[in-house]
C-alpha cells in the first residue's frame, strides 16, 4: 500500500489551491521500504524516466543508511544508495548532459559537492574553495566556515554553488568542476546574502539569469551570471529553493509552512498549505500525528514533474515527502 492514499482520519486527501492551480494533497507520498527511516528530507528532483529521488539525511535508528532513495512515478519503491550522505544530505539537483543525466549532490556535513550517476557512482568531488580569496586563510591561519547547501548549472556548464550555512558566498566552477570566481558575502545590502540556500539558472528569459533564495534575508535576489546585482524578488518569507515548469510557472518551498506559486512574472499565485501562522519550529521535531492535513510545517525542496505535479519535501525529523497532484 502507497502511503498517503487517505489522510490519518481516513477520508479523501485535501485539495489546496484555485483556477488553474488546484492539487490534490497527498501527504507520506511513496512506499518506504522498512529498513529505511527518514531522517530530515531536504532534496527533490525527477528524471527523465519519471523516477523521483529523495535525498534524506537518514534517521539515527534507520537500518539502511541510504540517503538517497528513488521511487518510480506511481510511488514504488525502486532503489537507495549513498550511505556517504548520512547526515549531510542536503542540495539535489539532476541535469542532462548529451543523452545522459547526472545527479549533482550537495553535502553539508563533510562540505563537498558530488557529482554522480543517476546509480551513486562518483564523477568528482569538489571541496573547500581554496583558490577563492574570502576562504584564504587569515592573519591567524584560520579559514571562513564552508557549507554548501545547493547548486545551480548555466547553459553553458558552470556550476554555481551556494555556501548556505557557511559563509554567505557563491562559487563558480566550470563543468569540470574548476574554480573561476566568488561573489555575494553576507549582509543585508544587494549584491550581499545571508544563507544563499536554494540557486538556480533561469532559463525563461533571453539572457540567463542567477535566482538566489537568500534566506535569512528573507527575500529572493537576482544576479547576472558574472555574479553582478540585479534585482530583489518579493513575495517570500524564508524561500529555500526553486522548481521551475515548463509553462513558466515557479515553485518556491518556504521553509515557514507555506510553499509559493509564482508565475513567469515572478508574481505570487498562490501560498500552498499555508500555516505560517503556526508554532512550525515546535511542530517540526514533533511525531507525524502532530502534522494537520492539507498544512506544510517546513518545506525545503521542491519540483515540478513534467505532468505539472509538484513534489515537496520537509525540514522535519521524521521526514515527509508530499505530492501535490495536479486538478
Amino acid at each position: 500500500m502507497i502511503l498517503g492514499a487517505t489522510n490519518k482520519s481516513g477520508s479523501k486527501p485535501p485539495v489546496l489551491g484555485s483556477g488553474d492551480h488546484v492539487y490534490e494533497c497527498i501527504h507520506d507520498w511513496g512506499e518506504l521500504p522498512a529498513d529505511i527511516k527518514y531522517g530530515n528530507t531536504h532534496g527533490v528532483c525527477e528524471d527523465s524516466q519519471g523516477h523521483i529521488y529523495v535525498h534524506h539525511t537518514v534517521n539515527k535508528d534507520s537500518e539502511s543508511h541510504n540517503s538517497m532513495v528513488i521511487f518510480d512515478a506511481k510511488g514504488r519503491y525502486v532503489t537507495s544508495w549513498g550511505p556517504d550522505f548520512m547526515g549531510g544530505a542536503h542540495g539535489l539537483y539532476i541535469h542532462k548532459e548529451g543523452r545522459e543525466e547526472f545527479l549533482y549532490l550537495c553535502d553539508t556535513k563533510r562540505a563537498v559537492v558530488v557529482k554522480t550517476t543517476l546509480k551513486g557512482e562518483v564523477i568528482w568531488t569538489v571541496g573547500y574553495p581554496d583558490q577563492a580569496e574570502p576562504y584564504k586563510p587569515g592573519p591567524d591561519g584560520k579559514k571562513i566556515k564552508y557549507s554548501p547547501t545547493n547548486l545551480a548549472i548555466a547553459p553553458n556548464g558552470d556550476i554555481y554553488v551556494g555556501d548556505g550555512y557557511g559563509s554567505s558566498y557563491i562559487n563558480q566552477y566550470n563543468s569540470k568542476g574548476e574554480y573561476i570566481r566568488t561573489f555575494g558575502g553576507k549582509g543585508k545590502e544587494a549584491g550581499q546574502l545571508d544563507c544563499p540556500h536554494g540557486i538556480i539558472v533561469d532559463t525563461r528569459v533571453p539572457d540567463p539569469i542567477l535566482m538566489v533564495a537568500d534566506r535569512a534575508n528573507n527575500r529572493i535576489q537576482r544576479f547576472t551570471l558574472e555574479g553582478k546585482h540585479i534585482d530583489f524578488i518579493s513575495g517570500t518569507n524564508l524561500p529555500c529553493h526553486f522548481g521551475f515548469y515548463k509553462n513558466g510557472d515557479t515553485v518556491v518551498p518556504d521553509l515557514g509552512a507555506r510553499v509559493t506559486l509564482m508565475n513567469s512574472k515572478n508574481e505570487v499565485i498562490e501560498n500552498l498549505g499555508d500555516d505560517s501562522q503556526s508554532d512550525w519550529r515546535k511542530t517540526r521535531v514533533m511525531t507525524r500525528d502532530h502534522f494537520t492535513a492539507g498544512k506544510f510545517v517546513c518545506p525545503h525542496g521542491a519540483c515540478f514533474d513534467h505532468k505539472g505535479n509538484i513534489f515537496v519535501v520537509e525540514w522535519v525529523e521524521v521526514g515527509r515527502v508530499t505530492k501535490l497532484r495536479k486538478v
